[in-house]
């Protein structure tokens, strides 16, 4: 061999030995909402820390987002390594096999700080499946000057009576002031997550103990025409458009006198960067019907989980621990301040003074997810569990097709009476077909 190709060799060799490994790439699959947002803007500790690991995010709205990791990890597609699911997909997908077990985060990770109900909600025969980014119920957010200035009061523990009186007092459509802004975009994440929380404080129920619809109850009744009084009365236009970030976007502008909605909101409409109104705000628990002690009982935790179908299982496990450690948290309070830390999910959260002194609506948070009864959402008897969803495979589409038609209600194309006799006929007709009506 010539001493000018062993050279050549050489050269080659002492190149190859500082090339760089080629980086893991996990894809992400998360929801547009503020928090989700922030987390993306918060990783260069992570990816500083782990250099072998790069991160490749999915973006979508709230809808698009359950329609395409439901559709993927059914099908074991193996597209995302990461998913933003809830408390409703967990067990459900864990009972499947669909997801990776998270009992080996390490001790750094505390796992025994997180909120017993969260934990609950996120675990199956108490081995966890997902890890909690954000956990809420929900409450009633209003302006506090708007309120004075019409001369009412909303009390720590509303009514829906006093909501109605505080909604109408306060709406001023030539200055687009509106009393009140709720979800009306048709999802069972969506708009039924609301109404579905709303029917449980006025003692509905989706199903009796034998799976039947009860959609042509006096209870479900009272909610829907309710609600269209309201909406339509005391709403913004377009209502049936406007989901959870449209509200929060009203909100902040000033237009809206109440939304009643998912207590992580609270600190985005306290935020002075984003909202006109942050230092006029107060919180009140979610509303119930005269007579009915029933707040709702929602409870949700945007949570992070792993797909069976994952290639990088064990980089997702070191993304996932990072996004949802307390020293996250720390990093969020550090950049952004305490206010701004992801809520309701740990009990160190809620004993820490700093958190407490600027954050408002802290103690309300913790006192409606610790309020929130999932294993009996109403006040009557029901086969399922779940707080503002059923906890059944079927409820995804049911509950879309639900929403659809009481989105139609507010639109002004049908009646709330058509609107409940749609939502039983077809419950009734994909309940029998699905086994659960003999």
């Amino acid at each position: 061999m010539s001493m000018m190709w062993r050279s050549l060799m050489g050269a080659c060799a002492a190149t190859a030995l500082v090339f760089p490994a080629v980086a893991e790439t996990i894809t992400i699959a998360t929801v547009n909402n503020g928090d989700m947002i922030r987390m993306q803007k918060m990783t260069k500790s992570f990816t500083d820390a782990n250099p072998d690991i790069q991160l490749e995010w999915v973006t979508l709205e709230e809808n698009i987002l359950r329609e395409r990791v439901t559709t993927d990890i059914a099908t074991s597609g193996g597209q995302y390594d990461v998913l933003t699911i809830g408390t409703y997909e967990v067990p459900i997908w864990a009972a499947q096999d669909w997801l990776v077990a998270l009992d080996d985060l390490g001790d750094d990770y505390d796992v025994d700080d997180l909120l017993p109900p969260v934990r609950a909600a996120l675990s199956v025969e108490d081995t966890l499946y997902a890890v909690p980014f954000y956990a809420e119920s929900a409450m009633v957010m209003y302006r506090t000057d708007l309120a004075e200035a019409a001369g009412v009061t909303i009390s720590e523990n509303p009514t829906w009576t006093e909501i109605k009186a505080a909604a109408e007092a306060m709406t001023d459509k030539g200055s687009e002031t509106y009393g009140i802004c709720l979800r009306g975009k048709p999802g069972w994440g969506e708009n039924m997550a609301f109404l579905t929380a709303m029917s449980n404080s006025y003692g509905a129920r989706w199903f009796d103990p034998e799976w039947n619809p009860q959609f042509d109850s006096a209870e479900w009744n009272e909610t829907l025409t309710d609600y269209l009084d309201l909406m339509t009365n005391y709403g913004p236009p377009g209502a049936s458009s406007n989901g959870f970030n449209e509200n929060l976007s009203l909100f902040q502008q000033g237009k809206c006198g109440i939304w009643i909605d998912a207590t992580v909101a609270a600190s985005f409409v306290t935020d002075p960067a984003n909202s006109t109104v942050a230092d006029k705000v107060g919180f009140a628990k979610f509303p119930n019907k005269d007579g009915v002690d029933n707040h709702g009982n929602w409870l949700w935790a945007w949570s992070l989980a792993i797909p069976s179908s994952s290639n990088s299982p064990d980089a997702a496990k070191k993304f996932v621990a990072w996004a949802t450690s307390k020293a996250y948290t720390e990093e969020v309070a550090a950049a952004e301040g305490w206010r701004a830390a992801p809520p309701g999910t740990r009990t160190s959260l809620y004993e820490n003074a700093e958190y407490q002194a600027e954050a408002p609506f802290a103690a309300m948070t913790l006192t409606a997810i610790e309020a929130a009864n999932t294993q009996k959402s109403s006040v009557q008897d029901i086969p399922y569990t779940g707080g503002q969803f059923v906890a059944i495979p079927e409820f995804q589409g049911i509950g879309t097709a639900v929403g659809q038609q009481f989105s139609a209600a507010l639109a002004g194309q049908m009646s709330a009476t058509d609107a409940l006799a749609a939502a039983q006929a077809n419950t009734t007709r994909e309940m029998t077909r699905a086994g659960y009506i003999k």
